[in-house]
């Protein structure tokens, strides 16, 4: 692909699509058009969130599109300028705790307020929010909004490569209390071997207990991290949780197309 863009900008000038915000102000979408179904009982205001149309709106999203390429442009850019975990927390919409929520198991608890009491509904399970440094640490922030009463575990494994191209990972750290008993919530932006996330479970395991439950929640995934993953952990007690699952990986193990180097896109390249 790279190669068929240069050869055609060595040959003329390409055209970029527009702005795709000013746009979508043209169709004068409410609050119920960004929410859609999915997002019907979402507890903040979602106007205004653009990235958002692409799950509730496709159609609008294809129509602007289709509007630029009949004007003459030859490369389209995503609707997904905001879509981070910094820009999407300001609409609650950083990862997928809203849906492993759903699952979880909820006692009333009454509250006292200054003019009296209510009964309210109150997560029942103790969660542990674990994640892996560096790349994940965004993406745990994201969970911390939703889950601000959970404890938190820490672990620090690394891919160490050899002459031959190939890696084995390397846990190194690991700051855990107990999780016996308990819902651990294991969130990683990228699932592509699942062989960092099987050992960094184990070694959490070794260190914590055992928990009741395991949620592993990623951005993106191979099927063959999936497989990996559903072969080395607890099958019945373990639930994962993905946006997208990619088929490929390359012969370095990154997902493909993926969207790169997870901690790289949040700190900066290595030095």
């Amino acid at each position: 692909m790279t190669n068929d863009i240069r050869n055609l900008l060595a040959a003329r000038i390409l055209l970029l699509d527009g702005g795709f915000g000013t746009m979508v102000q043209g169709y004068g979408l409410d609050e119920a058009d960004y929410r859609g179904e999915r997002f019907r009982d979402w507890n903040v205001q979602l106007k205004g969130c653009n990235d958002l149309l692409a799950l509730t709106r496709p159609d609008t999203v294809r129509e602007i599109h289709e509007k630029y390429l009949q004007a003459g442009a030859d490369i389209i850019t995503t609707d997904s300028f905001n879509a981070n975990a910094v820009s999407l927390a300001d609409y609650r919409l950083e990862g997928l705790a809203y849906e492993i929520s759903k699952e979880f198991t909820y006692r009333p608890q009454i509250v006292t307020t200054p003019l009296g009491e209510a009964s309210v509904e109150t997560i029942g399970n103790e969660i542990v929010l674990a994640t892996i440094l560096r790349a994940g640490l965004p993406y745990h922030q994201g969970f911390l909004n939703y889950f601000d009463d959970a404890q938190n575990a820490f672990v620090s494994a690394y891919r160490k490569s050899t002459k031959d191209g190939k890696f084995t990972v390397k846990v190194e750290y690991i700051s855990c209390g107990s999780l016996e008993g308990k819902t651990l919530l294991l969130v990683d932006p990228m699932l592509a071997t699942g062989t960092s996330l099987a050992l960094t479970y184990n070694a959490l395991c070794e260190k914590g207990g055992t928990p009741a439950h395991t949620h592993v929640a990623s951005v993106i995934a191979s099927e063959q991290g999936v497989d990996y993953a559903m072969k080395h952990m607890p099958r019945e007690t373990t639930s994962i949780w993905v946006a997208a699952v990619d088929e490929e990986l390359t012969s370095r193990s990154y997902i493909v197309p993926g969207i790169g180097d997870a901690g790289d896109l949040a700190y900066g390249e290595k030095l």
